[in-house]
């Protein structure tokens, strides 16, 4: 049996779907047989969950992204960590223009400048 890859994301697939693609996508996240969650659906339906497994069908409908047209089933999915990173990177970087910036109006070349454009 495969394990499960927590870096995946969980998409409802409705090009493989019968009614949106939760299934197919719930299948595809647990990589096992479309039908098998199929039938464990249908028979918890039958087996007394029927309001529970319509609504929380329903509500992974409008909650679950629909896969994109171009996405790669072999692309590398960064982790947490390298997404983190990068945004603590991007957040530096405006930090220092920020902080250029802020020498830049509180210095005496743009005071001198904006007294010039007045005249």
């Amino acid at each position: 049996m495969a394990t499960l890859n927590l870096n995946k994301k969980l998409w409802r697939i409705p090009q493989r779907g019968k009614l949106g693609g939760v299934c197919a996508g719930i299948a595809e996240y647990l990589d096992i047989r479309v039908k098998y969650v199929r039938i464990l659906t249908i028979l918890a339906m039958c087996f007394g969950l029927f309001f529970l497994v319509v609504a929380a069908y329903i509500v992974l409908f409008f909650v679950l992204d629909p896969l994109p047209e171009n996405y790669e089933h072999g692309a590398d999915v960064p982790s947490s960590s390298e997404l983190l990173d990068a945004v603590d990177a991007q957040l530096a970087e405006g930090e220092t223009r920020l902080r250029q910036m802020e020498r830049y109006v509180t210095s005496d070349t743009f005071s001198l400048r904006s007294r010039f454009r007045q005249l």
